[in-house]
């Protein structure tokens, strides 16, 4: 187990370590998650790295990483806890063989309890806190941020037959949003909270290189240059970093060392993800995508 990070210099450059390259804004935010227990949201356009920054911050704290993907309809059930019952009815066949029926009681303990994201991370064991990856949780429904706010207040959660479950570890909280909808001030008063920007051409490249290793120094130069053209255009999706990195090992999987208007139709479908702005690509030209920079 490693010793924690004690400073956000020396958390930035773990986090490097792993792949994942924060700026100081990002590498301050997550320290403080770490250190003050506190939610930490982050917000900004799909494919600018928040879910990776969780997978990244649970290695370097070398814990496990609890994910709850939101999606719309998410119950607190299905998030929180459910009951085993198949393992019930037999429990219940059992006793009657023997003459001893059960109660509620008898049917509804920790025995019988089986653990959804939100009740795993509170009951680690530890020694060290897990981090509670609640991804997307604008995809939610606004009912679903009001069944978080005790585990982001208080590291705690409430299971009515049982009674409430208190962290002995309080777990670091991660909460992603892509801004599709606002999210409640309940919720996002409870938490730090960091926008994540999308990164700037240089910074694409530092993160290809990073990403991907073995990608030669002029292919990372014109796939970043390409990204930010491709993002000036009037896309419905722009792309973003994961695609430009999912672009650089396509091009590698073809053995592609340069970055030409050829190479860039067979292999756009890895960047660009919709028909509307495949045509518009096409039709504007892939010479000035991939024109020098």
């Amino acid at each position: 187990m490693t010793d924690l990070p004690t400073d956000v210099a020396s958390l930035r450059s773990a986090l490097a370590a792993t792949g994942y390259l924060a700026d100081d804004g990002l590498g301050t935010a997550l320290f403080l998650a770490v250190a003050l227990r506190q939610p930490l949201l982050l917000e900004g356009e799909p494919g600018v790295g928040k879910t990776r920054a969780a997978l990244a911050l649970a290695e370097v704290v070398d814990t496990p990483l609890v994910r709850l993907q939101c999606y719309e309809g998410l119950t607190a059930a299905e998030a929180l806890y459910e009951w085993n019952h198949p393992r019930q009815l037999l429990a219940i066949r059992l006793a009657e063989s023997r003459g001893q029926p059960l109660g509620d009681d008898d049917l509804f303990g920790e025995e019988f309890l089986l653990a959804r994201p939100l009740l795993a991370a509170v009951t680690h064991p530890g020694p060290r806190p897990a981090v509670l990856l609640i991804d997307e949780v604008d995809r939610a429904d606004d009912e679903f941020e009001a069944h978080l706010l005790e585990l982001l207040a208080e590291g705690a959660v409430t299971i009515p037959e049982l009674g409430t479950r208190r962290a002995v570890h309080r777990p670091v909280v991660v909460l992603t949003s892509n801004r599709t909808r606002d999210l409640h001030d309940a919720l996002t008063r409870r938490c730090l909270h960091h926008a994540i920007p999308h990164p700037d051409t240089a910074a694409v490249e530092a993160i290809i290189r990073v990403r991907v290793p073995e990608v030669g120094d002029v292919l990372a130069d014109q796939v970043a240059h390409a990204l930010a053209r491709l993002r000036t255009a009037a896309l419905l999706k722009p792309p973003g970093l994961a695609e430009a990195i999912d672009w650089v090992r396509a091009l590698q999987a073809l053995g592609v060392e340069r970055l030409d208007a050829e190479q860039a139709r067979r292999t756009l479908g890895a960047v660009v993800k919709h028909d509307e702005d495949r045509e518009l690509v096409l039709r504007t030209g892939l010479e000035s995508v991939v024109g020098g920079p």
